[in-house]
C-alpha cells in the first residue's frame, strides 16, 4: 500500500500538464526523456508534475536571444505601471524590490496574477502559452539569487508565484493552500517534497542512495524512480514497491524501461525463470508473483468492475512475456476474466475466480517443486509436513477471503436494512405526499369556484356601473336643458317686468309733465316752455336707456 495521496480537492490543482511545463533538466539524464514519456496505458492521474524541457526547445530558448524579447513581450502582455509589477518582474527582478512593490498592491491585482499564471499551468492557451511558461521557468531556474536567505524577504504571494513557476504545480496558488512560508521555501530549495499529501524532508527518511542524492526534489515515500512523478492510486498493481529499499516505480515506467523480465527463480529453488523487477534505486530484484497475489488477496474484494478491469490489464502486460508455465497461465487467465467482464459478469465472481486461482497457481508450484526435487524420495513426515503447511496456507487463504466475503455480506446486509427502511420511510413520505396533494386539489377547487363567483359579481357590477353611468349622463343632458330654459324664461320675466316698469314710470312721467305743462303755461311763459322742452328731453333720454 502506498503512502497517503492528497484528498478534497481535484487532481488538477495540484498538477499542471505536462505540455505547458518545463525546466533546465536538474535530472538524471534519462528520466522523462522522449521514450520514458508517460504511454495511453498509464494512469489519468499520473502525470509528470516536475517541469521538463526538451533539448530542442532549450538550445532555442538560449541560442535564439532575439527571441527572448518575444517571449518577454508575451509574458507581461501588457507594460507594468510604475506601482505595478508583472509575472515577469517577479521571475527576473530581485526579491526585497518587488516585494515592497507588492505589498503596495491590492489583493484583487494579487489574486489576477495567480489567475494568469493558473491559466499558463493548466496549458488551455495553447503553444503560445507554453513557451511563456518555459521563459519564465528559464528565468526562475538560472537565478542563483534565490536562495532560502533571500526568500525569506518575499512577499507571500511572490514566493507563492516563485514556487509555482518553479515546480509547475499549481495548487501552490489555490486558495485554501496553507502551508508556511518557511514550508514554501524549503520546496522551492528542493528541501521538502513538492507533493502537497506527503510533505516529506528531502532526502525522504534519510536516504543516502544516489538516486535521492543527486535528484533534486525528488522524494522515495511517493514518487517513481524512473519518472519522477506522483499520483493518487493506492492499493493497486499500478505502483511496485522494491522490497529491499522500499523504493516506488510505476509498473508501466517499469515495462517501458525494462525493469520487469524473467529472471532465475530464487523461491522454489529449481532455477526456472519467472518475472521479476529490478530495482533502478538498489539494482536487487523482487518476484512477482507473489506481489500479485498479495495485492489481488488484501485489495481485490474492495474493487469495483471498472477497477479490477483496470488491474487485471496491468497483470497481462506484467506476465505478457512471461517464459514459465505460470506466469503465462496467469497472462491466459488475465485476458479471459477481462474479457468475461467486459461482457457482464460480476466483479465479484471474477474477483472468486481470480483469487482461487492465483491459489491453485502457488499450491501447483509447490507440488512441481515436490516432484521435482532431485528425484529423491521424501520421507512420510516431511511430505505430510509439507502438505499440512500447504493446507494451512490455502486454509488462511481461504479464512481470510471469508472473512471478508463475510464482512462484505454484513455490509450488504446493513445496506439492504438500511435500504429497506428508507424504502418505508419513502413510502410513508409518498402517502403523506398524496393526501397533501389531494388537500391541496381541493383547496385549489373551493378556490378557482371562489374566483369564478368574484368573477360573475364583477361582471354584474360592471353591467350596474356602466347603466348607472348611462343614466347619470342622461340626467346631466337633461339638467344641462332645464338650466338653459330656466335662465331664458328668467330673463325674458325678467325683460318684461322692466318694460312694464318703464312704460308705467314713462306714463307717470308724461302726465306729470302734462298736468305741469298745463299749469304753468299761463303764468311763467317762454320760460317755463324751455324748461318744459328740457325736461322732455330728459325723459326721452331715461326712455332709451331702459
Amino acid at each position: 500500500m502506498l503512502p497517503p495521496r492528497p484528498s478534497g480537492l481535484p487532481p488538477s490543482l495540484f498538477l499542471a500538464s505536462s505540455d505547458a511545463r518545463a525546466s533546465t533538466g536538474n535530472h538524471d539524464p534519462g528520466m522523462n526523456s522522449d521514450q520514458n514519456r508517460e504511454s495511453p496505458a498509464e494512469s489519468a492521474n499520473s502525470r509528470d508534475t516536475w517541469p521538463v524541457i526538451d533539448a530542442a526547445t532549450q538550445v532555442k530558448l538560449e541560442n535564439q536571444k532575439d527571441e527572448d524579447g518575444y517571449y518577454e513581450q508575451s509574458v507581461t502582455h501588457r507594460p507594468a505601471s510604475a506601482n505595478k509589477v508583472s509575472l515577469l518582474d517577479i521571475a527576473r527582478e530581485q526579491v526585497d524590490i518587488i516585494s515592497e512593490k507588492m505589498y503596495l498592491l491590492p489583493n484583487e491585482y494579487l489574486e489576477e496574477l495567480k489567475g494568469r499564471l493558473r491559466g499558463m499551468l493548466e496549458g488551455n492557451g495553447g503553444p503560445q502559452q507554453r513557451d511563456e511558461l518555459l521563459f519564465l521557468q528559464r528565468l526562475v531556474q538560472t537565478r542563483s539569487d534565490l536562495t532560502a536567505k533571500t526568500l525569506i524577504k518575499a512577499h507571500r504571494v511572490q514566493l507563492e508565484i516563485l514556487v509555482a513557476i518553479n515546480s509547475g504545480i499549481q495548487f501552490f496558488l489555490h486558495h485554501s493552500m496553507n502551508l508556511s512560508q518557511t514550508a514554501l521555501i524549503e520546496v522551492f530549495v528542493y528541501k521538502r517534497c513538492r507533493n502537497i499529501a506527503c510533505q516529506s524532508q528531502l532526502p525522504a527518511e534519510d536516504c543516502h542512495c544516489e538516486i535521492c542524492t543527486n535528484r533534486k526534489g525528488f522524494c522515495s515515500l511517493c514518487m517513481c524512480v524512473i519518472c519522477n512523478k506522483f499520483d493518487f492510486e493506492v492499493n493497486t498493481c499500478r505502483w511496485i514497491g522494491c522490497d529491499s529499499c522500499a523504493h516506488w516505480t510505476h509498473t508501466d515506467c517499469a515495462i517501458r524501461d525494462k525493469q520487469i523480465g524473467t529472471g532465475p527463480s530464487s523461491v522454489n529453488g529449481l532455477g526456472s525463470a519467472e518475472m521479476q523487477f529490478r530495482c533502478r534505486a538498489c539494482n536487487r530484484t523482487s518476484e512477482l508473483f507473489g506481489w500479485v497475489k498479495d495485492v489481488f488477496q488484501q485489495c481485490a474484494p474492495t474493487w469495483n468492475g471498472e477497477s479490477l478491469i483496470r488491474e487485471l490489464t496491468v497483470v497481462s502486460k506484467i506476465f505478457r512475456l512471461s517464459d514459465n508455465t505460470r506466469g503465462r497461465q496467469l497472462f491466459w487467465k488475465s485476458e479471459e476474466l477481462i474479457e468475461k467482464l467486459k461482457g457482464g459478469v460480476a466483479e465479484t465472481t471474477a474477483c472468486r475466480i481470480i483469487l482461487t486461482f492465483l491459489q491453485e497457481l502457488e499450491m501447483d508450484s509447490s507440488r512441481s517443486f515436490e516432484a521435482g526435487n532431485n528425484g529423491r524420495t521424501i520421507p512420510p513426515q516431511e511430505a505430510c509436513n509439507r502438505i499440512a503447511a500447504v493446507v494451512q496456507e490455502a486454509v488462511q487463504t481461504m479464512g481470510v477471503v471469508a472473512d471478508e466475503k463475510m464482512r462484505m455480506l454484513k455490509k450488504a446486509r446493513q445496506a439492504l436494512e438500511t435500504c429497506d427502511h428508507e424504502l418505508e420511510e419513502k413510502a410513508k413520505e409518498v402517502s403523506e405526499l398524496k393526501l397533501e396533494r389531494q388537500r391541496k386539489r381541493l383547496q385549489i377547487d373551493e378556490l378557482e369556484s371562489i374566483a369564478r363567483l368574484k368573477e360573475a359579481e364583477a361582471d354584474m357590477f360592471q353591467l350596474k356601473a356602466d347603466e348607472a353611468r348611462r343614466e347619470a349622463d342622461r340626467l346631466q343632458r337633461i339638467a344641462l336643458a332645464k338650466s338653459g330654459k330656466s335662465e331664458e324664461d328668467y330673463a325674458s320675466s325678467y325683460l318684461k317686468q322692466r318694460l312694464s316698469e318703464a312704460e308705467a314710470e314713462k306714463q307717470f312721467l308724461f302726465e306729470k309733465i302734462k298736468l305741469q305743462d298745463q299749469s304753468s303755461r299761463s303764468s311763467q311763459g317762454n320760460d317755463i316752455g324751455d324748461t318744459s322742452q328740457e325736461l322732455y328731453s330728459k325723459i326721452q333720454e331715461i326712455l332709451k336707456s331702459v
